[in-house]
């Protein structure tokens, strides 16, 4: 038998047809088309699984389940999606949705918390007792192992750690808040916080690395500027990273986990991100001397962590 994984992200529809041992067999993604109604996403994503399945050369009966991942709340005994602040999504009955092209039985997830399910199941989490796994993209997600099982919380809506609030009264958060961690250490926040000091300061390496086109500028400029030695960049970098750090401070003394994955785009600056964060962690996080104190990854599934980990919801 095998599983469909649905990454349902805020700029990308990633999916896999994906074995009973979670290796991907097939994969491939769509733009999400955010300012499209929840219906017309919802067919582009049944639209991408059924070209897949082709590409296989599978069929309906082959499938043991589809699995979702989706920014926000699900309602997973009825198969809703409750509420996604990147998304068009407000109740939206996607279990039913989705039968009406696909019938094979589907379960949802918190696109994050299916990010969490890969990465203790087979990545940078494996074996660990307690972990939380942060994705850094077009928002902050979070996912938090407990006793080696997932944790979501009475009603199912647990691991929103992005929208914990750094300042009060500080920058509009997506979800419409103010202040929250997601508003300052999103790949979002980073590009706005780039193209701020771009305009601010015209001659830097910015400017030069995305051709004088602000709209060019993406989550990896501010690094690469600093790499060339630009000190706008470095700015941008150093302070992106004091408030990443801020928040994962937070986590620690929350969680106290064995271990942090951060997965998402960022994070394939691998050390050049992770060193400085462990050192402005410091002083930040309270453990008992002598005592083991968190370890801070990076993710090993990468881009793949959303598709298998919603594939695997049927087992988690």
């Amino acid at each position: 038998m095998y599983y469909v994984g649905i990454d349902l992200g805020g700029t990308n529809i990633a999916a896999g047809i994906v074995d009973e041992e979670g290796k991907i067999i097939k994969k491939g993604s769509v733009p999400t088309g955010r300012d499209r109604t929840a219906a017309v996403i919802i067919k582009d994503m049944c639209d991408l699984v059924k070209s897949l399945m082709q590409d296989v050369g599978i069929t309906e009966k082959d499938l043991h389940s589809i699995g979702i991942g989706s920014p926000g709340a699900p309602d997973r005994k009825n198969g809703v999606i409750l509420y996604a602040n990147n998304l068009p999504f407000r109740n939206v009955p996607m279990r039913d949705e989705i039968q009406k092209y696909i019938n094979v039985p589907v379960y949802l997830e918190n696109d994050a918390n299916c990010a969490a399910i890969a990465e203790g199941v087979a990545g940078a989490a494996k074996g660990a007792e307690f972990a939380v796994i942060i994705t850094i993209g077009t928002g902050i997600g979070g996912g938090v192992i407990i006793n080696h099982k997932l944790y979501t919380g009475f009603n199912g809506a647990a691991g929103e750690l992005g929208h914990v609030v750094l300042h009060k009264d500080g920058e509009a958060c997506s979800c419409g808040r103010l202040g929250c961690w997601e508003a300052y250490s999103s790949a979002t926040a980073l590009i706005r916080q780039t193209k701020a000091a771009a305009r601010e300061n015209p001659n830097s390496k910015i400017m030069e690395i995305c051709g004088g086109d602000l709209n060019k500028i993406d989550a990896k400029t501010a690094f690469d500027a600093a790499r060339l030695g630009d000190e706008t960049g470095k700015a941008v970098i150093d302070r992106y990273i004091d408030y990443l750090a801020d928040g994962l401070a937070n986590m620690v003394n929350i969680f106290q986990p064995n271990v942090i994955a951060i997965g998402g785009g960022v994070s394939k600056e691998g050390e050049n991100l992770l060193a400085p964060l462990r050192e402005k962690m410091k002083g930040r996080t309270y453990c008992a001397e002598g005592l083991e104190s968190t370890r801070l990854v990076t993710a090993q599934m990468g881009n793949d962590a959303g598709i298998v980990g919603a594939a695997l919801i049927s087992k988690a």
